[in-house]
């Protein structure tokens, strides 16, 4: 089953953006998820196994420094939606 993560990574440091910064690297390593970095969050896609074990091992590897809050949201079942554009073709052009 495809799914959908959206997380964001809280460090409890007053040094927390190359934390986050390297989670995020680390995420992108991974060339069989789809991973969209914005402001507040971070989306992951691909199948859901594999979703959660990239995400178990990140996490634990991030946990090894300062104290962490992860948010998660897991919508299983959700295409990504680049895969979803390009079997649908691109969007009809607008009207005059």
């Amino acid at each position: 089953m495809r799914a959908a993560v959206e997380i964001s990574m809280y460090p409890l440091t007053g040094d927390y953006r190359p934390l986050i910064q390297a989670f995020i690297d680390r995420l992108n390593l991974y060339p069989e998820v789809h991973v969209l970095t914005n402001a507040l969050s971070t989306q992951i896609w691909g199948p859901l196994d594999r979703v959660m074990a990239i995400l178990a091992d990140e996490m634990r590897r991030a946990a090894a420094g300062p104290q962490l809050v992860f948010v998660m949201k897991v919508l299983p079942g959700l295409e990504d939606p680049a895969e979803a554009r390009r079997a649908v073709g691109p969007p009809a052009a607008a009207p005059p």
